[in-house]
């Protein structure tokens, strides 16, 4: 089986509005959900990542790299590009879209309809002034990332493959006037759609309740089939579907130390998946107010510890765009007051798992905020100490010194007081097995991933495979991968661009 063989489908562009004008410059296109764009072809397409469990999942084997780097379409391919719009930064921006993917189609798997997605393929309708091109750095980023999360239990968006282009893309990588030519590259994502938030804003700020009124019945209609439209009440009953869905999504994200980077309301799947992997990282020493984001260094907005709020602030603006739709819009406080007592939920529960409580109790709150202030005293690493504590035999500080970047600094009373605290609560037995299948031995830390990219850029793509590899079992032990990459990050990646400075470009 390969791509041809698929029974590709147009849903979307089938059953919504959508341009009369395909391709063309960047414009404002009112009035639509979607514009036909064809990818641009590329000089050299080369295949050098792909997911086999994706593709097993597509029920197709290996390609080549011509239609996955947008330089052939297949018969029965629709390809278009998304119109939507965004708060960024908090702020509205007014149309933004697909400014670099270019959907190719829909895929009916027999299971599911799937859709597939190029990131990379040439500019449409909503590039504004970019180019609507991908690079390597970025590209190797969104691949391993994407496939990582799906294996550590976490909503996301899948990768299929990473292509390279054989031509320059020129790139101004931390925005301070010095760009510089780039290896050009184009992921396939696939998901159930890449609708967002801002799919439904965009057409409520302009006032085009019709069209919004069309998208919503459509989502509704296909990705939400036990739910309808045709009530307030059925508006609410979808809306805190997705409300749980977002909850449960940033809880996983918080579980293992994620941080997205830029969680703009254009970048907030539909479906609680984690979409548009950019400038995120992983929490390295443990601290709730790290963003990875030098664009959000002064004010921290989308940092560690404030990503909860970010989708609850996020979800309002979704229930704002859906308000013209209800006969009482006053009632959609109750689908954000669902958004806040799921995360609760969802949130005890991730502590259940990683402290292998058995069940959440009242007291715990104290145990769990005594253990975030050890965690803050000294450089902890996030993933080794969680990871350490799922291994413990007793209540012993040095079977868990591992976990700090400066062993000499050790609160070790502190770390004393609150291990025999937690042993006291769990009856010195804690759910061992629960807390290894909530604390992952291996994530993909942006040092990790910035070797795989040093490595590609020489035409070497061992690195970005074995990451590859690795992380389809983040749970398990893998002796073989523990010298080089169960580690706290190293000296020369503390200030290096890419690992702890990244832009959006990144």
């Amino acid at each position: 089986m390969t791509l041809s063989s698929l029974n590709w489908v147009s849903r979307f562009t089938d059953q919504t509005p959508g341009d009369a004008e395909k391709g063309g410059t960047s414009r404002q296109v009112p009035g639509a959900c979607w514009s036909r764009v064809d990818p641009t072809p590329v000089p050299e397409p080369v295949l050098r990542l792909w997911s086999s469990e994706m593709a097993e999942e597509l029920g197709i084997g290996a390609e080549e790299g011509d239609v996955l780097g947008g330089s052939s379409l297949i018969e029965g391919m629709d390809p278009y590009a998304q119109r939507y719009g965004g708060h960024q930064f908090g702020n509205w921006a007014g149309q933004l879209g697909d400014g670099r993917a270019i959907t190719l189609g829909e895929a009916d798997t027999g299971e599911m309809v799937l859709e597939l997605q190029l990131k990379g393929s040439g500019t449409t309708p909503y590039s504004r002034f970019a180019d609507g091109k991908a690079v390597l750095r970025s590209s190797i980023r969104e691949f391993l990332c994407s496939e990582a999360m799906f294996h550590l239990g976490v909503p996301t968006t899948r990768a299929l493959s990473m292509v390279t282009t054989g031509e320059e893309v020129v790139r101004d990588v931390m925005y301070d006037g010095r760009p510089a030519p780039e290896t050009g590259a184009v992921v396939c994502r696939v998901a159930r759609s890449f609708l967002r938030f801002g799919s439904f804003q965009i057409h409520a700020m302009t006032g085009d309740f019709e069209t919004l009124r069309k998208l919503v019945d459509y989502t509704v209609r296909h990705h939400f089939p036990d739910h309808s439209t045709d009530s307030d009440e059925a508006l609410l009953k979808w809306l805190k579907q997705v409300a749980d869905e977002t909850a449960q999504m940033i809880a996983h994200w918080m579980r293992v130390g994620f941080v997205h980077g830029v969680m703009n309301t254009d970048n907030m799947s539909i479906h609680g998946l984690t979409i548009d992997y950019g400038p995120y990282g992983w929490l390295e020493g443990y601290d709730p107010g790290w963003t990875p984001n030098t664009t959000d260094a002064r004010t921290k907005r989308y940092r560690f510890g404030n990503q909860w709020r970010i989708g609850e602030w996020n979800f309002a603006r979704l229930l704002e765009s859906i308000g013209p739709l209800m006969s009482d819009p006053e009632r959609l406080y109750e689908a954000l007051d669902h958004y806040r007592e799921s995360y609760q939920v969802h949130d005890r529960g991730v502590w259940v798992a990683k402290l292998g409580l058995g069940e959440f109790r009242p007291e715990d709150e104290e145990l769990i905020s005594e253990l975030v202030s050890n965690l803050e005293m000294v450089e902890t690493d996030m993933t080794i100490l969680f990871r350490s504590l799922s291994n413990l035999g007793s209540p012993d500080v040095s079977r868990i010194e591992f976990a700090f970047y400066d062993q000499e600094s050790i609160p070790v009373q502190e770390w004393g007081q609150w291990l025999s605290k937690w042993w006291q609560r769990v009856d010195g037995q804690p759910d061992l097995e629960a807390m290894r299948l909530a604390n992952p031995k291996y994530v993909l830390r942006n040092w990790m991933a910035q070797l795989a990219i040093d490595a590609a850029e020489q035409g070497d793509y061992s690195v970005a495979n074995e990451l590859h590899e690795m992380l389809k079992a983040p749970y398990d032990e893998q002796p073989e991968y523990e010298d080089q990459w169960y580690q706290k990050r190293p000296e020369w990646a503390r200030h290096r661009v890419g690992c702890s400075m990244l832009s959006c470009s990144s």
